[in-house]
């Protein structure tokens, strides 16, 4: 154990040396919950109070009324403030007042360009807001006609939502739980390749093993040292999200989004096993490949194995059995958790037993390659 604790304080102390190597991993634990904030920001600014649209509206003299209602909601005639966004055409038929005296359905036009991005919003906003006053012109003319404009609604349905505040901000935090995960497997990845591929490069593994130390006791040493820096990142994301989400005016949408300390010590306690998971995996990996910028490549790819795993888990586009599974199974019962469910204790278990068993499972392998000269010198 104390040879352990040497080779894990020995792992610490190379990494802290390379300071930019480790921020570099440690900025998107940092950085990530401020981006979003920033967009959370512009996002419910953009809900509550949206920006005045601007269109052209093409012959608004025969329909002053429906010129008048589109522009006590905010939209009007005019140049488009951004000189870069495509102008939307309400094109007005010119017998629109004869159509409409005459009670049949009056004809109006959108002319605008529906694959361009930055218009897809203005275009439903227009539309929601012409068939808003197309509901009103039909309830008037029943009424004129004496006829109870309830009539036309058989249904009443009435909706009653039991989701409270914190439910609602659920929806939110399964975003950033999301981000919390990752940041496992960002924030060790550069120590686990410089540790392994990059020692490899420096010839400085062999004169490793030359010491009277078992290879177990050197692929544990790593792995403590990975995982140590992987739960780091999980830290100091928790502590910049629990800061920055409470800057961020939620209750403008009806809800309220907090990361409470019990949600942070369960976040701990599911990130241990995945870390130890993320550590075996890089380090894994990065031993196979032959060099320290193919390791590199080889990570991208196989992060995008837990990335995907994760993404499902938030978006619930996968089926059901992803709730067993790794990463996606402590998402998905952490999920759960912050929606005011009850946590799935038999889920959350199984998903971590499998995160362990994956763990060993490399581990050993490690262990195993790194008795082959071949792996040792990259042959």
């Amino acid at each position: 154990m104390n040879k352990i604790i040497a080779m894990v304080r020995k792992e610490l102390i190379d990494a802290a040396r390379d300071k930019r190597s480790v921020m570099a991993g440690l900025y998107y634990a940092i950085g990530t919950p401020l981006i979003m904030c920033g967009l959370f920001f512009v996002l419910i600014g953009q809900l509550t109070s949206p920006d005045d649209l601007k269109i052209t509206i093409t012959h608004p003299d025969k329909a002053p009324d429906l010129v008048r209602f589109l522009s006590n909601k905010g939209i009007s005639s005019g140049e488009a403030k951004d000189t870069e966004l495509k102008a939307i055409e309400l094109i007005i038929s010119t017998e629109y007042a004869e159509q409409m005296n005459q009670g049949k359905g009056a004809e109006i036009t959108i002319v605008a360009d529906n694959s361009d991005e930055k218009l897809q919003n203005s275009i439903r906003r227009l539309e929601k807001q012409l068939q808003a006053y197309s509901a009103e012109m039909g309830s008037l003319r029943l009424i004129a006609r004496g006829i109870d404009p309830r009539v036309m609604q058989p249904l009443k349905v009435n909706i009653h939502d039991q989701a409270t505040t914190d439910s609602k901000g659920g929806m939110i935090l399964g975003i950033a739980i999301f981000t919390m995960i990752y940041s496992v497997f960002i924030s060790g990845m550069n120590l686990a390749i410089d540790t392994s591929a990059g020692e490899r490069e420096r010839n400085s593994l062999a004169l490793l093993l030359s010491h009277p130390l078992t290879t177990r006791q050197l692929v544990l040493s790593k792995i403590i040292s990975v995982s140590l820096f992987a739960l780091l990142g999980l830290v100091l994301i928790l502590l910049v999200s629990k800061i920055a989400y409470a800057f961020v005016p939620w209750q403008e949408l009806g809800f309220s989004v907090n990361i409470t300390s019990v949600f942070i010590a369960l976040m701990l306690i599911v990130g241990i096993p995945v870390a130890l998971m993320a550590a075996c995996l890089q380090l894994f990996v990065s031993f196979m490949a032959k060099t320290f910028k193919e390791a590199q490549s080889y990570l991208t790819i196989v992060l995008f194995v837990p990335l995907a795993l994760s993404m499902a888990a938030s978006y619930n586009i996968a089926p059901d059995m992803l709730q067993w599974l790794p990463v996606s199974g402590q998402q998905q019962a952490l999920m759960d958790f912050i929606k005011g469910k009850d946590l799935p204790m038999l889920q959350l278990l199984v998903s971590t037993l499998g995160t362990l068993a994956i763990a060993v499972l490399l581990a050993f392998g490690m262990e195993r390659s790194l008795k082959s000269e071949k792996v040792i010198f990259g042959l």
